[in-house]
């Protein structure tokens, strides 16, 4: 699908007009290791389908929030290619499906591993969510650390951002779901 021997010129390149040494013996394999790592491990899911999310039915008629927290994961900004580090809180209440937990943290990673903007990531997450477990009752909020904040200009190690994507029952400020949602969360 990729050709890694391809992005492995291409960083040499960018190492070379950056004046490093590739004859060096620390930086002589880095444009192998990065094209590795990008193609194998930061956006190995770049231009696959989303994972098949096996739902169940709710024969016991659960009809109270589910709550997942501080699910942890990575991406990379699409603005600079620095990593930002978050945590997941995804809470949702059944109607007639219900999903096995483990099964956020295989979504979250999907939409994480490629490049991304934490707005958009957050509503895909969301919008995905809706739509394979049938209901709005869907809140999904991200808190991250973002390294083009931490390590450029602005040289800001201690702020977050946090966005969130909330529908129906969350999002109506008058709506015990959302006071107990946002009680729960804790961030």
């Amino acid at each position: 699908m990729w050709d890694k021997s391809k992005l492995e010129n291409i960083f040499s390149q960018f190492m070379k007009e950056l004046n490093l040494d590739l004859t060096d013996a620390s930086l002589k394999d880095t444009p192998k290791r990065v094209a590795k790592m990008f193609i194998d491990e930061t956006c190995n899911w770049l231009f696959t389908e989303p994972p098949r999310i096996t739902v169940f039915p709710n024969d016991w008629s659960y009809d109270q929030m589910v709550l997942v927290r501080d699910i942890q994961v990575q991406s990379l900004c699409e603005h600079h290619f620095q990593p930002f580090i978050w945590k997941a809180y995804i809470a949702y209440i059944p109607k007639d499906k219900v999903v096995w937990l483990s099964k956020f943290a295989r979504v979250i990673d999907y939409f994480a591993r490629r490049p991304q903007v934490q707005e958009r990531l957050t509503m895909q997450i969301h919008n995905f969510l809706v739509d394979v477990l049938e209901t709005e009752d869907v809140a999904v909020i991200i808190k991250a650390e973002h390294f083009c904040m931490k390590l450029r200009w602005v040289k800001d190690p201690c702020s977050d951002t946090v966005t969130s994507n909330l529908s129906w029952v969350f999002r109506d400020d008058s709506s015990q779901s959302r006071q107990e949602f946002l009680a729960l969360l804790k961030i």
